[in-house]
């Protein structure tokens, strides 16, 4: 029915499934303690006085976020154009 090398094969396959479900569920853990905020921060932000310094520094977080999400789409883009141009 199976030989060695197929139930190697399926050995193989669930350990891999295994990690990637252990790793998801690792960042899933920690991904949940970083929705906080750090003290200086929430001092120099609270307050009615100071809501364009707020959306100041939220301006900011958002570019900051931006900016790793454009380089990767633009390397992606790049690799698919290459193996397009191969085949």
């Amino acid at each position: 029915m199976f030989s060695r090398e197929n139930k190697k094969e399926g050995v193989a396959k669930r350990r891999i499934g295994l990690k990637v479900y252990f790793y998801i569920l690792c960042s899933l853990f920690f991904s949940l303690s970083s929705y906080s905020q750090c003290a200086m921060c929430r001092a120099a932000l609270s307050g009615d006085e100071n809501k364009a310094k707020a959306a100041a520094v939220n301006d900011g977080i958002v570019y900051l976020m931006v900016i790793p999400y454009v380089l990767v789409g633009v390397l992606g883009y790049y690799v698919y154009r290459m193996k397009k141009k191969k085949q």
